[in-house]
């Protein structure tokens, strides 16, 4: 997809983290933009910020975990901006933890949020972009999808998840001119070390936000399947963990993620 510009693009999770900074670049690209998020009062002020950037914003407050009324989100959108051309899964929840200290809910909110909704908002709006012969797809998912994070472990595996879904689904779209690609941003200073006043760990890459978000962009105009902003030395571990497991639990704990993320569980 060359050209962003008056296309139609539905963002999850438009309040939190990177969500503003997608926001904000789409808009520079002359998108219309739906914003969604709990916060209404957020939604308000983002779509203003879109507006102002030369985007047209159209807020909508929803919970996307709801996942029985997905449907009804999916028919307003297209009551008021029209079809979906571009749908960015960037809604994400995390609750660091001791694996045993997890409730069933916990569980159940984190792999609905971050997975399951994501997965039933593009069953529902795929087929007309297939019917067109045109969109694209952005699943927003981690590096702690490429090696479990310690204390992050249902997280690890939503966004695990995510990633082999991309992969699949993308082989499926391999005869259309419909897109898919996953972004995985590692450590941002929007991050949730960056709120808890943590150091990153150490050779750890640390991108701007809005880094990320251009990184987004480049991946919908080029069709990039996947995209990494770690560091190459991270780039390097992740492609030999799969090989050798104990090897990677070792650089780890080396560079601090055990004892990061050891921390965060505890406060």
């Amino acid at each position: 997809m060359k050209s962003i510009a008056g296309k139609t693009v539905l963002l999850t999770g438009a309040t939190g983290g990177i969500g503003v900074f997608i926001a904000r670049a789409l808009a520079k690209e002359k998108a219309t933009v739906v914003l969604v998020a709990r916060s209404e009062e957020k939604l308000n002020q983002i779509c203003a910020e879109v507006d102002a950037l030369g985007g047209k914003g159209i807020s909508i407050a929803f919970d996307i975990s709801n996942l029985e009324e997905l449907p009804d989100l999916v028919d307003k959108i297209n009551q008021f901006a029209g079809q979906i051309d571009i749908l960015i899964n960037n809604a994400a929840i995390e609750k660091y933890r001791n694996f045993q200290d997890y409730t069933l809910e916990d569980i159940q909110s984190i792999l609905t949020t971050n997975l399951i909704s994501g997965m039933e908002l593009t069953r529902l709006i795929m087929p007309s972009m297939i019917a067109r012969n045109s969109g694209h797809i952005v699943n927003i998912a981690s590096g702690s999808g490429k090696k479990g994070a310690p204390y992050n472990s249902i997280y690890s595996a939503s966004k695990a998840g995510l990633i082999m879904w991309t992969d699949a689904v993308r082989q499926e779209l391999a005869d259309t001119k419909v897109n898919i690609s996953v972004v995985c941003p590692g450590y941002t200073a929007a991050g949730m070390f960056f709120a808890f006043g943590l150091p990153a760990p150490k050779l750890a890459k640390v991108s701007q936000p809005t880094e990320v978000a251009i990184a987004i962009i480049k991946a919908i105009k080029q069709n990039q399947p996947e995209v990494m902003l770690d560091g190459v030395l991270t780039r390097l571990l992740f492609s030999n963990i799969q090989l050798f497991p104990e090897f990677g639990d070792k650089i780890f704990n080396w560079i601090g993620v055990r004892q990061l993320n050891k921390t965060r569980a505890e406060n």
